[in-house]
């Protein structure tokens, strides 16, 4: 059976630079601590199992088709429960719930499991995943591929249902802590 993976077969990268080294682990983290991130909390369903997960790594891809990419760590419990369901939600966070961003990322002692939606009020829509009422944006999605990409699953999901966005300020991550963003001066 033939794959079609949307892979580029007719494109190689530059000889020259595909034999260069890359940075050490830490490096790349330590530069990785400036880049600002959106903070989101994805979560899935698979019958009684609920599962979340703070997440920094999410990024629309295209319009039309509605699509965007979340990756997840292999090794937490969600990965294998969105797998199975084949759906998930992204929950953008406003910067009010910083709190709920550290009950999602495991930060806060005692809380961990089921146990994390009893924090925030949550339903469902169309996919069955949890959704957090209040969110800045939620973006309930159907996973249409998965790639593997070393310690994380790289997952394209297709947009079943968004929410209409209250306004309000994101939650963002930076320099390893939950920050607002504040405008520069003009």
């Amino acid at each position: 059976m033939t794959q079609n993976i949307n892979q580029r077969l007719d494109w190689a990268s530059n000889e020259a630079l595909r034999e260069l080294p890359t940075v050490s682990a830490d490096d790349h983290r330590s530069g990785m601590r400036h880049l600002a991130s959106g903070v989101s909390i994805i979560t899935s369903r698979d019958g009684e199992t609920v599962v979340g997960l703070t997440a920094t790594a999410v990024c629309s891809v295209t319009v039309d088709p509605p699509r965007m990419v979340v990756l997840v760590n292999k090794k937490v419990a969600a990965a294998d429960t969105i797998l199975a369901s084949g759906a998930l939600c992204i929950n953008v966070l406003a910067a009010s719930q910083a709190h709920l961003a550290k009950v999602f990322a495991g930060m806060v002692e005692g809380v961990f499991g089921p146990a994390r939606f009893e924090h925030g009020n949550w339903h469902s829509r169309v996919s069955g995943a949890p959704v957090l009422e209040g969110a800045l944006a939620t973006f309930d999605c159907r996973v249409v591929k998965v790639f593997d990409e070393s310690t994380h699953h790289a997952l394209l999901c297709e947009v079943l249902h968004a929410s209409e966005p209250p306004g309000g300020e994101p939650l963002i991550y930076v320099n390893g802590a939950f920050c607002r963003v504040s405008p520069l001066e003009a």
